[in-house]
This record gives C-alpha cells, structure tokens and sequence, in this order.
C-alpha cells in the first residue's frame, strides 16, 4: 500500500513539472517573438539629400609662394663717387629712368683729350696722304727711289692705324661718360638701395635691387603622382591668408625638367597679373590647377560617407527603408567629393544619421 501511494504521488509530480516547463516555453517564445518584432518595427529619423550631378573641373592642388617675376641688382659699370641717387626703398620706376649720377668731370675731360688726339691724328693723316701723293708722283717718273716710297706708304698706313686708334679711344671715352648716368633696366620697385650720394663706387659695385612684380610669379610644386596632368598654359587659382576672401587667377608658364629627389615634387611656375600691388613677394599661397575642362560628375558630401577600413559606403533612402551601396570615390571638392561608382544621381542620399543604420531598416526622412 505503501509503494502504490508513492507512486501515486511521483506521477502528479511529473505531470506539474511537464506543465510548468510548456508554460515556461510558451512565455519565452512569445517575449522572443514580441521583443524581435519591436526590432523589426523600429523606425530611424534621417535627414537626406537629392544626389546631384554638377559640371566641375578636375583640378591639382599645391601650396606655393609668390616671388617677384624678374629681380635686378643695378650696379655702376665705372669708377668714380656717386653724385646722387634719386630712388629709395619702395619707390616704383618705370624702365629707362634715372637711378643715380656718378661724378663726370674726369670723364668729360677725357671725352675732350680724345677729341683733341683724333684731330692731332686726322692732320698727321692729311699731311701723310700729301706726302704719298708727292712721292708717288715722283716714284712714277723714277725722281725718288723705292726706299723712298715704301717709307711713305708705311707712314701713310701708321697715320690712318691712329686715326682709327685714336677714334676708338674716343668712343670709349664717350661710353664712359655716357655710363655716368644709371638707368632702370626694367619697370619695379626699388627693394633695397646699397650705396648713398658721396660713396666711392668701383666697376660691379651694386647700387639698388629691382624687383619687378606686375605680373608676378607664383611658384609651387605638384606631388610626383600628378606630374602627369600638368602642362603649360593650363588655369591657375589661388588665395593668399592677406586678402582670405578673394580669388586670384593666373596661367602655367612654366614647368622645370626635374623631380626634387628629397620630395619626389616638380616645381611649376605660374604668372599673375598684379595691378594693383596687392600681390607681395614671400606670401603663402593654396593653389589649385585646373587639369582639364569642366565635365558632369556625380557630387556628395564627404560627412555622408562610411568608412570600413578600404570600404567605402553610403545609405540611401527608397520605399522608407535604408539600402546600403558600397563606392568608389574620386576628386574631392571642397565639401565634395565625387562618387566615380555605386551613385548614379537622383538617389535620396541620407547625410544625418547614417551612422546608426543597417541594410533594409525602416527610415523617416525629416522634411
């Protein structure tokens, strides 16, 4: 009797065990099920934007400065003290003006030694020219001897060597005189002025330094990778931290035949017109080269997109829900940069929030 109520019992413990573990699985499931349909049904408020084609050029950029487009150290071809000099620091001269007068007494006198020595040399000449005519006469006629004629034709040829000696000592003397006045090889400003009125200046002595800087030239250099879009006559467009808000424009005129090995960069020179003198020698400038026409590119900003180590990706809205498209990129733009594969433009391209989605979620595009 004993073991029968035992059994009794052991069986209607089963069977509640059996019921509270169906309950238990029952409770779980529909909690499972519950809790991944409030996933599913979780909807993200985004922000997007319409994916837009726009007609841009590609460009280089570089950072370069200014230098002035031609730099002239003006010095004295003579010895002698300087009279005056009639620039300063900063002046603006135009080529061929006046820059400084070197003492021209001693070669005034010499101008007028040599003027006197070829008149002394031109009647020496007359007197011989006579002579020969004389001799050559009487030589004809057999009254003088050869020895006699030769000696008159050699005083005839010595008498017209020193004419021209003596001319050519006169033009020298007239070049240096001429040399006592300095003049502007090219239109500037003076940079630095080296000598003062009353200096005793000798041949090479510099006097000022000329830079010329309208146009002026703006140096820089381009990385090795895009050496092979750059060539002369392309556009320029740079600013300087002097004028942050204003562009200025100029064209390639030059490109150098060599790579910098320490930077593995060629330099390029471009000339810019400068009116108005705002452009200084020594400014920094960022500088973008236009490489080619302007052509239709597929633009997004550069905070839309996703980056995965190499991967590169976007969401985009359509039917409320976010669809993830892996792209390639190309030039950036400013704010920009351009998508070369994965947007074809038109596409809702969510820019606020992308962080937060997955692929087939539910999104709410703000207005």
């Amino acid at each position: 009797m004993v073991g029968h109520r035992g059994s009794r019992y052991s069986g209607k413990y089963s069977g509640l065990m059996v019921v509270f573990i169906l309950s238990f699985l029952l409770v779980y499931t529909g909690c499972g099920k519950k809790e991944e349909k409030g996933v599913q049904e979780r909807t993200f408020n985004v922000r997007a934007v319409t994916v837009e084609k726009r007609a841009l050029r590609p460009f280089v950029e570089a950072v370069g400065t200014l230098k002035a487009n031609e730099e002239v150290i003006v010095s004295s071809e003579i010895d002698g003290i300087l009279k005056r000099i009639t620039v300063t620091e900063g002046s603006k001269v135009s080529r061929g003006a006046l820059i400084a007068e070197v003492k021209e007494t001693d070669y005034r006198l010499e101008v007028k030694r040599a003027e006197a020595s070829v008149r002394q040399t031109e009647a020496s000449l007359a007197n011989s020219k006579l002579e020969y005519e004389r001799k050559d006469a009487l030589y004809k006629e057999q009254l003088v001897t050869r020895q006699q004629f030769d000696d008159i034709t050699a005083r005839l040829a010595l008498a017209d060597g020193d004419v021209d000696r003596a001319k050519s000592a006169l033009a020298l003397a007239r070049e240096k005189l001429s040399k006592t006045n300095i003049y502007a090889p090219i239109s500037g400003s003076v940079k630095e002025k080296r000598t003062t009125a009353g200096d005793y200046v000798r041949n090479g002595t510099p006097l000022v330094y000329l830079i010329q800087t309208d146009p002026i030239k703006l140096s820089f250099s381009v990385i090795e990778r895009d050496v092979g879009k750059i060539k002369v006559g392309q556009d320029v467009q740079f600013r300087v931290d002097s004028f942050p808000d204003q562009e200025f424009r100029g064209i390639m005129k030059n490109i150098y035949p060599h790579l910098e090995e320490k930077t593995r960069s060629l330099q390029a020179e471009a000339i810019v017109t400068n009116p108005q003198q705002l452009l200084k020698p020594g400014l920094f400038a960022r500088v973008i080269l236009f490489t080619g026409p302007a052509r239709d590119v597929v633009v997004v900003p550069i905070t839309s997109l996703l980056y995965e180590g190499t991967n590169v990706k976007a969401f985009i809205a359509e039917n409320g829900q976010a669809k993830e498209k892996q792209v390639k990129t190309g030039q950036k733009y400013g704010e920009f940069i351009e998508i070369v594969e994965g947007l074809q433009g038109g596409e809702q391209l969510i820019t606020v929030g992308q962080n937060n989605l997955s692929q087939g979620v539910k999104v709410n595009v703000a207005r």
